[in-house]
């Protein structure tokens, strides 16, 4: 898979570059191979990222010409050649480090760690403003910490006329050095002279294609997909290199053993996980996005269960996971439980988690109405070490773990084959939805929380009753299905979950998977705690309070027009640019001019305005919270509807 690369030095298989095209020709011929039918392009549209060359040259203090690779983002930025720019360093790249700095036509060289503090959008967006030529990131922990000489790109979501480079730590440091040495010279600021050659480009509404392959099923209508996604940054041997020759591989051995499903087994590889679109903060899963509400609109309705997988050839931690939708928790553990690990690979055995995160194509799967799962990879070590570096290569290869994990996601899917129903159990995304419901703050803003209380708990009733019915139906030998029915009760089974992931699935401002309540109910949390605070007169711990609140984090240390260009580009942009975060992020609290203030207050300022802004924002989310209580009611009422509808299905003949 690693043939075509857009950078001949670095690797990277970008989203709509050429070498993602030529690959995914390559990976038709391989499905073919292994004996899959219908394999098919479907042609899907993209934001294109074309990255051929970052090369920096620099004089080192001996007069020798040093020369180094960077990596780069999602941006456009292209020389005739070597150029010459000023090499600055701004330390962290906020607003404050650019005071009394000229840094028009210049290179912006910081540090970010992003699991930390802030993410590379934000100071790579500040550096544009202020008329930089582009920004370079060093990696100051958070990623890339296997080794200085790392080089590293993270997800940009941001503008591409904002350009954007990585520099390994190693190589900071011995410019780092340098331009200590040039200060002391007499110079204010650290800076140098170097050449730059670049080409990194960004076209709009250009095209790739999702590769798919079948088994046919014998009995139902209905389809299983094995999911992986095929761009890549750098090598790229376990994201997701190793991903894609898994569901391959267990596609094969399903062939050479003689096996017929029952429902047809898709082989999906995705184009552009990452970078498919550009200037948007959910500008990740755009090949999924694509395939699954543009390019094959009737999937959903009809898979019955989505296996996706990343990074599978390493033990993420001493636990192995399925991470899986609430709705499927139960089936899946139950699962794991006859399991018997190997040796040495998982110590503390495996798991279920739930529910889907926002980190891998599974999420888009999931709200579109199709229930997915996902081997676990977002914890441990190697997303903070080799995750998106050129470190990602074979020498992370752990062949006992992705033996073990084709091994048990065959299986898996063939226990999934073998059920005439989705064994989807409603009733535990219902109560987790109450779980995570404050009756003191409900009885506090005058929400109804009884009566959603009272609505869900009915509604988990007859999802018990109807995960019931569809264990009986499951427990009948094969041969004596009605197969026409099971497929009209599995189409209404998973209308019923494509609608509690549209009432029950929402987003926080980084991207983790809440109910709708959870965020304003975050937010009253924090207001009230600042609120605290103020009245003591304590500023540093209620402007901390404030970093939990939507993502007013960021107003501390940008401009107000990098605060707003990130904030309205969820708040006003067009729906086909939100993809899957679209209607997941309803409010937003702007506490920017708040934050601005307090940060000039000095002891002894009167802080009454802070206060009554304060109490102005409690209200409107007071507001918000009420709202979404109603909400949730009139959710619990349909989904009860429809879940008794579906249990009429199966009493009918």
């Amino acid at each position: 898979m690693e043939q075509e690369k857009t950078n001949p030095v670095l690797g990277y298989r970008t989203a709509g570059s050429l070498a993602e095209r030529k690959t995914g020709d390559m990976l038709c011929e391989e499905m073919k191979k292994a004996g899959l039918t219908q394999v098919e392009k479907d042609r899907i549209t993209v934001d294109a990222w074309e990255f051929h060359k970052a090369v920096m040259r620099y004089p080192d203090a001996d007069g020798s010409i040093r020369e180094i690779q960077l990596g780069a983002y999602q941006t456009d930025f292209q020389t005739e050649g070597f150029e010459k720019f000023e090499l600055v360093y701004l330390g962290k790249g906020t607003a404050d480090e650019y005071r009394n700095v000229d840094v028009k036509g210049k290179l912006v060289l910081v540090e970010i760690n992003q699991r930390e503090e802030w993410w590379i959008n934000y100071p790579v967006y500040q550096a544009h403003l202020k008329g930089a030529a582009a920004l370079i990131a060093v990696q100051s922990r958070g990623y890339a910490q296997i080794d200085d000489t790392a080089l590293n790109a993270q997800d940009i979501a941001g503008p591409p006329e904002a350009p954007a480079f990585s520099m390994s730590r190693a190589d900071f440091l011995k410019i780092q050095k340098l331009m200590k040495a040039k200060q002391e010279g007499g110079r204010t600021l650290p800076e140098i002279t170097v050449e730059f050659d670049a080409e990194t480009q960004v076209k709009k509404d250009q095209y790739t294609y999702n590769i798919i392959g079948k088994i046919p099923g014998s009995c139902s209508d209905s389809m299983i997909l094995l999911s992986a996604h095929y761009d890549s940054y750098f090598e790229g041997f376990q994201d997701d290199n190793a991903a894609v020759a898994m569901i391959i591989g267990i596609a094969r051995a399903l062939i050479r053993g003689g096996y017929r499903p029952y429902h047809t087994i898709v082989v999906c590889a995705l184009a552009a996980e990452e970078w498919g679109i550009s200037d948007t903060k959910y500008d990740w899963s755009t090949g999924a996005y694509r395939q699954v509400f543009e390019a094959r609109p009737d999937w959903p309705g009809h898979v019955i269960a989505d296996f996706n997988f990343e990074l599978p050839a390493h033990a993420h931690s001493t636990r192995d996971a399925v991470r899986c939708t609430y709705e499927y928790a139960d089936f899946v553990q139950k699962f794991v439980d006859t399991v018997l690990m190997p040796e040495g690979i998982y110590p503390d055995g495996m798991t279920t988690l739930y529910p889907i995160e926002t980190w891998s194509d599974d999420f888009t799967m999931s709200i579109s109405g199709i229930p997915s799962m996902v081997n676990d990879f977002s914890g441990g070590p190697f997303m903070e070490n080799y995750y998106h570096s050129q470190y990602d290569n074979q020498d992370v290869y752990e062949e006992a773990v992705y033996k073990f994990h084709h091994e048990f996601y065959l299986r898996l899917l063939m226990a999934v084959d073998s059920l005439t129903l989705p064994p989807l159990d409603f009733g535990r995304v219902l109560a987790g939805s109450i779980e995570s419901l404050d009756m003191k703050l409900c009885m506090r803003t005058g929400a109804n929380g009884a009566l959603l209380l009272s609505k869900t708990e009915q509604a988990k009733k007859v999802a018990a009753q109807l995960f019931e019915k569809i264990r009986q139906w499951n427990s009948q030998p094969v041969a004596d299905q009605n197969w026409k029915k099971s497929d009209a009760i599995t189409k209404k089974l998973l209308a019923v979950f494509k609608k509690s992931q549209d009432y029950l699935v929402r987003l926080d401002w980084e991207d983790n998977v809440i109910f709708p309540q959870q965020a304003v109910q975050n937010n009253l949390y924090a207001l009230d705690e600042a609120m605290s605070f103020l009245e003591k007169g304590e500023i540093a711990p209620a402007l901390e309070a404030f970093y939990s609140i939507d993502n007013n984090c960021y107003a501390f240390q940008f401009e107000r027009e990098v605060f707003y260009h990130f904030t309205e580009y969820i708040m006003k942009q067009s729906p086909e640019r939100l993809m899957w975060g679209k209607g997941r992020i309803l409010h937003h609290e702007n506490l920017y001019d708040i934050v601005k203030s307090l940060r000039e207050k000095q002891p002894g300022d009167s802080l009454e305005t802070e206060r009554r802004q304060l109490k102005e924002a409690w209200e409107r989310q007071k507001n918000y919270y009420i709202d979404d209580i109603e909400y949730l009611i009139r959710a619990a009422d349909k989904l009860n509807d429809m879940i008794r509808e579906t249990i009429r299905m199966f009493e009918e003949e």
